[in-house]
């Protein structure tokens, strides 16, 4: 099961590491901003697990929700006058009906598979009538754990439940899967040998 202090606590160490790997183009952040700039103008986006604030909080009017302090210190100086929020994914501290959309880009992997369900219907609990939820998942069911995640001498840890149990959870929390796209991970898309394994799941609240 992941632990999410081990997690927290490499993400805070991770940060400047991760902030100059992390790709700013490719497909996958491509299929982010087409999804952004489909919702209504002025839409309330929460970025649920914005790590260090690009791209949803300089691309959007979004609120950031991330648990980690250093990352959160990053998106402050990537996106200044976000609002920024140190908190859970899986007990986000917002109203019901709060937001359009929720984004959660590269951070439900590490939720635990046993909280995954939970967090999911605590998206749709701040989701107004008919609002969008962008999921990045892993396509396949996996768990692991790199002791030196991008040889910065940080633990990381993941849980993958799947694309297909995400599917079942969305349904379960009320939602419509609109659209789908499967993906290489941004950190290997100049790799010949890059394999996609990772789901963006574009989805809408039925209600």
């Amino acid at each position: 099961m992941v632990d999410k202090d081990v997690v927290r606590r490499g993400y805070d160490d991770v940060a400047p590491v991760y902030a100059a790997e992390r790709a700013t183009d490719g497909r996958s952040t491509a299929i982010l901003e087409r999804f952004l700039e489909s919702l209504p103008e002025a839409a309330s986006v929460l970025d649920a697990g914005c790590g260090q604030g690009t791209p949803v909080l300089r691309n959007a009017s979004a609120v950031g929700l991330d648990f980690s302090g250093e990352q959160l210190a990053l998106a402050a100086a990537n996106a200044p006058g976000a609002a920024l929020v140190r908190g859970d994914l899986a007990a986000p501290p917002f109203a019901a009906d709060s937001f359009d959309a929720v984004v959660a880009y590269w951070s439900l992997i590490h939720v635990p598979r046993e909280d995954r369900q939970a967090t999911i219907d605590e998206f749709a609990r701040l989701l107004c009538s008919g609002g969008r939820a962008l999921l990045c998942v892993g396509k396949d069911d996996w768990r692991g754990t790199n002791p030196d995640w991008l040889e910065s001498g940080a633990e990381m840890q993941w849980d993958l439940a799947g694309a297909a149990a995400t599917r079942d959870h969305l349904r379960n929390a009320g939602f419509a899967v609109v659209d789908e796209w499967t993906i290489v991970d941004p950190l290997e898309e100049d790799s010949d040998d890059a394999e996609p394994a990772w789901v963006i799941i574009d989805a809408r609240l039925d209600r």
